[in-house]
């Protein structure tokens, strides 16, 4: 194969440029293309990954599918909740509601392949990368999207709802929407002179 060439202008103005959008900047009720999400899983499956173990798996909720994953976690929280005596009506509701806003979320596991014998961090950071591929992806199409870890993501009873075993983790959810506004949010970042020493010689 070749070497590719690349337009590093466009690398570092899709790097650069890409942001988090939330909810409240979600269009409703109109759905981004799923050959677009595809290619946003196609572009994770290509994340580095140490002895190729390519840890990264997804669930995809979209249309009808929204409303499963809505009700599973409300219905999580509200079992948890109730038992430990702090339940709350608000944060049901949210749970309930707030999935049905997106156009697809996209819930990031983690599953392990224990024969690599690989430290879990390398692991972790493999599916991340994964994500920020996602990431820029959605950027480059001027979609909405934002990583989240609420919800069910630290609940160890939603493993096996998500097919995850022990060893597996279930690291958030990936909300894609087109946004409400065109505006795009400013960016902000210390300086990176701030962030590095250089040893020369």
């Amino acid at each position: 194969m070749e070497r590719p060439e690349f337009n590093i202008e466009e690398v570092n103005k899709i790097i650069r440029g890409r942001r988090s959008m939330f909810i409240a900047q979600f269009k409703e009720n109109d759905p981004v293309e799923d050959s677009i999400i595809q290619e946003m899983l196609e572009n994770a499956n290509w994340a580095p990954t140490h002895k190729l173990t390519e840890p990264w798996s997804f669930t995809v909720f979209s249309g009808e599918g929204l409303k499963k994953f809505a009700d599973f976690q409300a219905n999580l929280y509200k079992q948890r909740a109730e038992k430990n005596g702090n339940f709350i009506e608000a944060t049901f509701q949210k749970f309930l509601e707030n999935p049905l806003k997106a156009s697809h979320i996209i819930a990031i596991k983690m599953k392990r392949d224990l024969r690599a014998n690989l430290p879990v961090m390398e692991e972790i950071a493999a599916v991340a990368m994964a994500v920020q591929n996602m990431y820029l992806t959605a950027a480059a199409h001027g979609l909405a999207a934002y990583w989240g870890t609420g919800g069910p993501t630290f609940w160890p009873e939603a493993k096996e709802w998500f097919g995850l075993g022990e060893e597996d983790m279930l690291m958030g959810f990936f909300y894609v929407a087109k946004p409400a506004t065109d505006r795009w949010p400013e960016g902000r970042r210390k300086p990176i002179e701030e962030k590095v020493d250089w040893v020369r010689g």
